[in-house]
C-alpha cells in the first residue's frame, strides 16, 4: 500500500493528513479525523448525507477519491459552520422550523444550504429546491418542505434582514408547552453534527473491536443448502472466525410470535442463520468475524455455497397456484381473517342500483431510510450480552431472539443507537439476532455495517397486495355493499403478519357507512422479500382498493366525487365494517375543510391542462388506529433528583418521530403543579437494563401509551411529594420521610372493553384510539412520456389534541412524500435494479411539491393523554390513492397495479387511444372467495 501525506485547511486550519489517495475517499478521511458529522448512507452519490464544500463547491464526499482532491485545498464541514454554543443562522432554522427529524440527512443538508448561501444570499424557494436537486442531498423524513422554510428564515438573518433570536423558538417561563413548536431536545447535536449515530460509534469503539461481514449468496431465492465451504475463507488474513448454522448455541430460530387463532404458523420459520435451506435472495448464510471490516468483506467474498434450486415463488399468486410446492412445512397460505357485516354482499350488489368491480395490486414497497443497518456489540461490565442497534422494540427483541442465540433474556441488553430512520424495517431483529450469535462465540466487541446493497436486500419491505372487489351503491348514491378478497404476500417468513392482516380488515373502505360486507384477507408465504412493518401498515393495501371502487362508483353514478363521498362518510351512530361504532365522527368537518381547495383545484385542472400536459385532481379518505391490540401495555419511570428535577425513562424507540419531545411534552405538562422548566426534565430512554418496557414504536401507539402512563407515573410523584398544607415536599424531605422518590407508571388497555376481530366474522374492536383524514392531491400527465407530477397535496386531519406542532406536521409531511413515492416510484422487485434508493425509485426533492398543506381538527380523544391520539400513520394510510386517482382525473386511464411509473401510465393511455385497456383480470387467490368464507364458516375457531 503506497500512502500520501497532504495538507489541507480543513474548517479554518492547516492539517496534515496520511491516506491511501486511490482507495480512500474523502469522506473516509474526514471521518477519520474524527470529524463524523460528515456521514455515509449510500457510499454512491445518491443521497448527499456526506455533502461538504471543497474550495468553495458542494460535494458529495464519499465517491471523492483522495487522488481528486489537491493539497492546499479548503474543505468545510458541519463541524466548522457552527457550534453548540454559538450556531449558524441555518443550523438554528433547520430546528426551530423542523428540519430535523431522525437528523442523519441534517448535517449535509445545511452544509449544502450554505454553499447555495455562500454563492445566492437570496434565493426563491424554487431555487434552493434546483439546489438541492442538483447537489442529491435526500431527506426521507420531512417531506422537504420544511427545509426549504429553514433556508429562506437563515437567508433572511444572513441578509442583516432579521437577527437569529427572531427564527429561535421563545420559551415563556412557566408556560405549557403541550401543542406548543417547542424544539426537539436530540436537534441541538443533529445540527451540528455532533449526535453519534451507529457507523459514528463504530469508529470510537476500542481497538479490541472485531469487524462482521455477512454472506448474502445471491444466487438463488429458493434453495436447498448443499454445502457451504468455508476453509479458503478461514486462511485469509485477519480472519477470526466464520459463523455458520452449526455453531448457532441456540435454536436458531427468530420468535415474533403469530397470535390469531387461524393461523397455521407459529411464527418460529426464520433463522437467524440459513441453515436447511435459502428462503430469499437476502438470506444470510454465513458470517464473518475478522480483525478489520476490508478483511472481514474479502473473506465473504471467499465462502462457497454449494446449493440445489428449488421452485421459486416470487408473488402470492405464484405461491398459491394449484401446483406450487409448500414453501415451509405448512401450507402457503397460513393466516385467514373473514369479515363479515349484514346480508351476504354478493347478493346485495346482485340487487343493487349500480356496482363497480376491480382487481387492484399495490407493490412490495421499500422504506428507503438514508442510514441502512448499522449495530455493535459487546458483553458489559455486568456480564450481559448487550447490542446498540437501530431497534424500534427494545423489549420484544430481546425476546425474540435470546432463545434463538442460546442466552437468558435476562441477560440480553438492547440499547437504541441514535437512528437515522427505518420507518418499519427495524422491527425486525434479524441483524440484532446475527449480532447476539457471534457475541456468544468472541469476548471481543464486534461491529457490523452492511453495505446498502445488502441492507436492501436483508431488510423487510412493505407487503404487496392483490384485491378483487365490488362496491355497490342505490338510486341515491348511499353504499350498500362492499365485497372484497386480498392476498398479502408475506414473504417467507410471518413477522407482524397478524398485525397487517387485522388493518386489511378493519381499514378497507374506512371510513365510510356500508351495511353489507364479506370480505376476506389471505396472507401467505413467497420466495420474495418478507413483509414487515411499514408505517400505515397494512391501510395502504386496503385504500389501494377501496378508494379506487369509491371513486369508480361515483364516476358511474355521474356523480362528483366530493359529494358521493360527502354522502357516505360514517356519521354518528353508524357502524363500521367490523360491525363496531366509530370512535368519533370528524369526517364531515374534515371535508368541509377540505371542500375550498377541491372547488380551486377543479377550476385550475380544467383551465390549465393542455393536450400535451393534463391536470387532474385527486381525493380520497382515509385513517388508522392506535395501539396495538385488547392487551397493549405500557411503562415508564419517574424520579425525583437531589436538585428537584425529575428524571423520566422508557422506551420510545426514536426512529426519528420524535420520542425525546413527545417524552417531554408529556411529563411536563403531567409534572404542572410542580412547575418544572423544560430543561429540567431529564430524558433517559432506550435501553432495556436501565428503562420499563414502554413496547414497539409502531401501531402509532407510543405517544398515546407512554402519555397514559407517564399521567400514571406522575400522580404517584405527585400524591407522594404533595404536603397536607397542598405544598409539595423537596427530595431531602422525601428521603427524611422514608418516602420513594422514584414510581413506574403503567397504562394497560387490558378490561377496557376491547376485542381481538373474531377470526370467524371480523366482529371486534381492537384499538382504544383512531385518526381520521381528508387528503388532496393536483396532479399534471406529460401525454407524450406519462410522466406523472405532483403539483400540491393536501390534508385535512383529526389526530386528536397535538402534543408538539412540528412532531405532527414532520410526520405529515414526510407521511405525504412517502405517498407520493408509493403512488409513482417506489418498489423492490428486481433484485438488481432496485438494489439502490435511487434505483428503488426514492423520491428527490423535485418529485415532492412545495405546495403541501396540513391542516388540523382537533377533536379531544376521550382516554387519550390530555386529548392526543397518535398521529403518524395517518398521513401514510390512503393518501397515497388520491395521486392515482388524479391521474384518471387528468387522462381517463385508471392505474390498476401500482407503482404509476411513467412507462406505466403511457402505455395506459396508448391503449386507451387504440380502444383497449389495461386493466387486470380477476386474481386467483387461491380458491374462490365465497368457498372460502363457507368454509370458514363451516369450520369455526
Amino acid at each position: 500500500m503506497k500512502l500520501a501525506r497532504l495538507f489541507l485547511t480543513i474548517n479554518g486550519a492547516r492539517r496534515m493528513v496520511v491516506c491511501d489517495p486511490e482507495k480512500d475517499s474523502l469522506a473516509d478521511m474526514l471521518r477519520r479525523l474524527g470529524l463524523t458529522g460528515t456521514k455515509i448512507g449510500c457510499k454512491a452519490g445518491q443521497c448527499g448525507a456526506c455533502s461538504v464544500i471543497l474550495n468553495g463547491e458542494v460535494i458529495r464526499s464519499c465517491i471523492r477519491k483522495m487522488k481528486n482532491v489537491k493539497e492546499f485545498s479548503v474543505i468545510e464541514t458541519i463541524e466548522g459552520i457552527g457550534t453548540p454554543t454559538c450556531l449558524h443562522p441555518l443550523q438554528q432554522a433547520w430546528i426551530t422550523y423542523g428540519g430535523v427529524q431522525c437528523g442523519f440527512c441534517s448535517p449535509g443538508f445545511i452544509v449544502s444550504a450554505k454553499g447555495l448561501l455562500d454563492k445566492n444570499p437570496d434565493p426563491s424557494r424554487e431555487e434552493v429546491r434546483d439546489w438541492f436537486q442538483k447537489h442529491r442531498n435526500l431527506c426521507r423524513c420531512t417531506g422537504y418542505k420544511p427545509l426549504v422554510d429553514a433556508v429562506m428564515a437563515a437567508a433572511r438573518v444572513m441578509r442583516g434582514e432579521a437577527a437569529i433570536e427572531d427564527i429561535t423558538y421563545r420559551e415563556e417561563e412557566g408556560a405549557s408547552i403541550y401543542g406548543s413548536r417547542y424544539p426537539r431536545p436530540a436537534a441541538l447535536a443533529k445540527v451540528t453534527g455532533l449526535c453519534d449515530y451507529g457507523d459514528d460509534i463504530k469508529l470510537k469503539m476500542p481497538d479490541s473491536t472485531l469487524h462482521l461481514a455477512i454472506v448474502q449468496p445471491k444466487v438463488a431465492s429458493h434453495a436447498k443448502i448443499i454445502a457451504i465451504d468455508t476453509s479458503a475463507a478461514e486462511k485469509m488474513d485477519g480472519v477470526v472466525k466464520i459463523v455458520t448454522a452449526k455453531d448457532i448455541k441456540g435454536t436458531n430460530r427468530i420468535v415474533v410470535p403469530v397470535v390469531h387463532p387461524r393461523s397455521t404458523e407459529p411464527g418460529t420459520e426464520r433463522p437467524i442463520i440459513a441453515d436447511e435451506k435459502i428462503f430469499r435472495y437476502g438470506d444470510v448464510v454465513a458470517v464473518v468475524i475478522a480483525a478489520t471490516e476490508k478483511k472481514a468483506r474479502e473473506a465473504a467474498k471467499a465462502v462457497k455455497v454449494e446449493i440445489e434450486p428449488l421452485p421459486e415463488y416470487l408473488s402470492f399468486l405464484d405461491a398459491v397456484a394449484p401446483d406450487a410446492l409448500r414453501i415451509h412445512t405448512g401450507p402457503n397460505t397460513y393466516l385467514m381473517q373473514p369479515v363479515l357485516k349484514g346480508q351476504r354482499a354478493e347478493d346485495a350488489i346482485d340487487e343493487a342500483f349500480c356496482s363497480v368491480e376491480g382487481s387492484f395490486h399495490s407493490q412490495r414497497e421499500p422504506h428507503l431510510s438514508i442510514e441502512g443497518d448499522t449495530l455493535q456489540g459487546y458483553w458489559d461490565t455486568e456480564g450481559n450480552l448487550t447490542i446498540h442497534c437501530k431497534t424500534q422494540a427494545v423489549g420484544w427483541h430481546r425476546a425474540g431472539i435470546a432463545g434463538g442465540i442460546g442466552m437468558d433474556v435476562e441477560r440480553v441488553r438492547i440499547i437504541e443507537n441514535p437512528t437515522g430512520a427505518s420507518f418499519g424495517w427495524a422491527a425486525s431483529p434479524g441483524s440484532y439476532a446475527i449480532m447476539g450469535a457471534c457475541l456468544m462465540l468472541v469476548d471481543n466487541p464486534l461491529t457490523l455495517t452492511m453495505s446498502y446493497e445488502e441492507h436492501q436486500h436483508f431488510s423487510g419491505k412493505r407487503t404487496a397486495s392483490y384485491t378483487n372487489g365490488r362496491m355497490a351503491c342505490d338510486e341515491n348514491g348511499l353504499l350498500t355493499a362492499l365485497e372484497f378478497d386480498t392476498g398479502i404476500d408475506h414473504g417467507p417468513y410471518t413477522e407482524v403478519s397478524d398485525h397487517i392482516i387485522e388493518k386489511v380488515a378493519r381499514f378497507m373502505g374506512f371510513p365510510y357507512a356500508i351495511p353489507n360486507v364479506s370480505g376476506l384477507c389471505r396472507i401467505a408465504h413467497s420466495n420474495h422479500n418478507y413483509g414487515t412493518a411499514y408505517r400505515g401498515f397494512g391501510s395502504p393495501q386496503a385504500y389501494t382498493c377501496s378508494e379506487a371502487l369509491v371513486d369508480m362508483l361515483a364516476e358511474k353514478m355521474g356523480m362528483d366525487r366530493f359529494a358521493f363521498r360527502y354522502k357516505n362518510i360514517a356519521r354518528e351512530g353508524d357502524l363500521n365494517i367490523n360491525s363496531v361504532p366509530f370512535r368519533e365522527y370528524p369526517m364531515q368537518t374534515l371535508m368541509d375543510m377540505i371542500k375550498p381547495y377541491y372547488d380551486k383545484a377543479i377550476e385550475d385542472a380544467r383551465t390549465c391542462s393542455t393536450e400535451s400536459r393534463k391536470r387532474g385532481v385527486g381525493l380520497v379518505c382515509g385513517g388508522f388506529s392506535c395501539t396495538l391490540g385488547p392487551h397493549d401495555h405500557c411503562e415508564v419511570a419517574l424520579e425525583l433528583n437531589p436538585d428537584g428535577t425529575v428524571t423520566h425513562y422508557n422506551t420510545w424507540e426514536d426512529q426519528g418521530q420524535g420520542g425525546d419531545i413527545g417524552t417531554l411534552t408529556h411529563t411536563h405538562e403531567a409534572l404542572k403543579p410542580l412547575g418544572l422548566a423544560p430543561g429540567q426534565i431529564t430524558l433517559v430512554q432506550n435501553d432495556s437494563h436501565v428503562c420499563p418496557d414502554s413496547g414497539i414504536a409502531a401501531g402509532s401507539r407510543l405517544h398515546y401509551m407512554v402519555g397514559n402512563a407517564t399521567i400514571h407515573a406522575a400522580n404517584q410523584l405527585l400524591s407522594a411529594m404533595r404536603k397536607p398544607d397542598g405544598s409539595y415536599r423537596s427530595y431531602a424531605e422525601m428521603l427524611a420521610d422514608n418516602i420513594p422518590v422514584k414510581y413506574v407508571g403503567v397504562f394497560d388497555v387490558t378490561g377496557t372493553g376491547l376485542s381481538a376481530l373474531d377470526p370467524n366474522t371480523g366482529v371486534g374492536d381492537p384499538t382504544q384510539a383512531l385518526t381520521y383524514g381528508v387528503f388532496l392531491a393536483e396532479v399534471e400527465v406529460e401525454v407524450e412520456t406519462g410522466k406523472t407530477t405532483v403539483l400540491s397535496m393536501r390534508c385535512a386531519g383529526d389526530v386528536g389534541k397535538i402534543g408538539n406542532l412540528l412532531a405532527v406536521e414532520g410526520q405529515g409531511y414526510g407521511g405525504l412524500s412517502h405517498t407520493i413515492g408509493y403512488a409513482l416510484s417506489e418498489d423492490y422487485s428486481d433484485f438488481k435494479r432496485h438494489a439502490t434508493l435511487a434505483g428503488a425509485g426514492v423520491p428527490y426533492i423535485k418529485d415532492i411539491p412545495d405546495n403541501m398543506e396540513l391542516m388540523f381538527l382537533e377533536t379531544p380523544r376521550a382516554d387519550g393523554p390530555f386529548g392526543s391520539s397518535g398521529c403518524s400513520e395517518l398521513f401514510q394510510s390512503s393518501s397515497h390513492m388520491a395521486v392515482i386517482n388524479a391521474i384518471y382525473d387528468a387522462t381517463g386511464v385508471r392505474i390498476y397495479e401500482l407503482p404509476a411509473r411513467p412507462e406505466k401510465v403511457k402505455a395506459a393511455l396508448e391503449a386507451k387511444a387504440a380502444g383497449k385497456s389495461l386493466k387486470p383480470k380477476k386474481y386467483f387467490l387461491g380458491s374462490d372467495l365465497y368457498d372460502a368464507l363457507d368454509d370458514i364458516a363451516e369450520n369455526p375457531v
